[in-house]
């Protein structure tokens, strides 16, 4: 174990000092208010804080920690690649690249096989809009309503989230939100000025939403009819998050875009990828091959990262596991909400992305706050205070399951009798 800050509380303090008034005092005030401390060491599912507090991840980077923190086989790429080449000339041929845009090529689900690399899901949007403009012509875009595909402009536009929205409006023109999972909301605006829909095959900040079985289907249908080009972003749900390889599998659809980031680096590096057939390639990328750049896109480290975290996923069964675990969880949160029927609404997700909705905010503040108490982080955010999201690495044993199963369930009942003694 590596060692710690020798005055810990003194050493806490100042950098929640400093992060209040150098980077976001209302992020300050928050994680003060949770009891959070100075992230100091991570390994495996568990982060340590300065002050030696030891938690399990249950929220693991929303989503970014698929590995784990540290796996020692990405760790071990990205420092081999880092004594080679860390950053790329742009002028020669990337060999990490090349060979990951090959392995993610063998990976995707149907007939897609292109990839440009970037740094994040965000940018992936960003270019996966530009893709479906440039290749068929058209400027309107559908999404939907809780939709979060980034914060940046473009890819703000196409989010469905009004609290990010409203203050950076006007946003980019052509956009439309539907209330997700409803085909025939979709149907109602598409058209031959549609260039494409996008869609998230689970809602990750919209509250873990699992769509109808015939909804993705339908989208392809539609896309189809009019031409438009259907972007999965598989940003959260890609790479064995779902208990399958990508989200959209569930389905068995098949994309025209698929974007995707977070897991994508091993929990060591950012990258971010869209990707999609050659036919859209050809029209994005034919006449002028430098129409869309990034200076840090496919560098080396990440890439070499990237492979590695593949070769993992695939090598210790992650996906499976994903599923195995997450289906014992599920039914394990859901005992817990027949026990308490009154405080949970609904326990809902698939594989290792799971969201526990609370029938007010406040109780799942509450609990969540138990939750940190007794040594497990998950996913709270005043964007959508409801709901609880566990989105845990997918290296995470039963042992830990349970764990987060027992902890989840004490703190469920201290939350539940602190908001009975203040309602008597």
């Amino acid at each position: 174990m590596v060692p710690f800050p020798e005055n810990p509380e003194a050493f806490t303090e100042t950098i929640a000092e400093l992060t209040e008034r150098y980077l976001n005092p209302g992020l300050a005030k928050v994680l003060r208010f949770a009891g959070l401390g100075v992230e100091w060491y991570a390994e495996g599912a568990y982060i340590w804080d300065a002050q030696g507090r030891k938690f399990l991840d249950f929220l693991g980077g929303y989503g970014m920690f698929a590995l784990g923190h540290r796996h020692p086989k990405v760790v071990e790429a990205v420092k081999r690649q880092l004594d080679l080449m860390p950053m790329p000339s742009k002028i020669m041929f990337n060999a990490p690249q090349a060979k990951l845009a090959e392995k993610l090529a063998q990976l995707l689900p149907g007939a897609i096989e292109c990839t440009f690399f970037c740094n994040s899901g965000a940018e992936a949007v960003e270019g996966a809009i530009k893709l479906a403009r440039k290749a068929t012509g058209r400027v309107k875009i559908i999404s939907t309503i809780g939709s979060y595909h980034g914060k940046t402009l473009g890819s703000l536009s196409a989010s469905g989230r009004e609290v990010y929205r409203k203050p950076f409006e006007p946003l980019l023109p052509g956009f439309v939100h539907v209330p997700y999972g409803d085909a025939d909301a979709v149907a109602a605006h598409l058209d031959e000025h549609t260039a494409a829909v996008i869609v998230e095959p689970i809602q990750g900040e919209g509250g873990i939403r699992v769509p109808p079985d015939d909804y993705l289907p339908r989208l392809r249908e539609l896309c189809d009819r009019y031409n438009a080009v259907l972007i999965v972003d598989e940003v959260q749900t890609g790479l064995g998050r779902t208990g399958k390889l990508w989200g959209v599998e569930h389905s068995g659809v098949q994309p025209d875009v698929v974007t995707l980031a977070k897991s994508l680096g091993g929990g060591v590096m950012p990258i971010g990828s869209f990707s999609a057939t050659p036919k859209l390639w050809e029209e994005m990328f034919g006449e002028n091959p430098l129409l869309h750049t990034s200076t840090f896109g496919g560098n080396e480290l990440a890439c070499a990262a990237g492979l590695a975290a593949l070769e993992v996923i695939e090598q210790e069964g992650l996906v499976e596991n994903a599923r195995h675990i997450g289906a014992k969880l599920l039914h394990g949160l859901r005992q817990v909400q027949a026990e308490y029927p009154d405080f949970i609404q609904e326990v809902r997700g698939r594989g290792l992305m799971i969201g526990v909705e609370f029938h007010e905010a406040d109780y799942g503040e509450l609990t969540i706050t138990n939750m940190i108490q007794r040594g497990v982080i998950a996913a709270y955010t005043l964007n959508n205070p409801k709901v609880i999201r566990m989105e845990p690495p997918l290296i995470i044993t039963e042992r830990d399951a349970e764990f987060a199963l027992q902890v989840f369930a004490e703190s469920v009942a201290v939350a539940r009798e602190l908001v009975q003694a203040v309602l008597a």
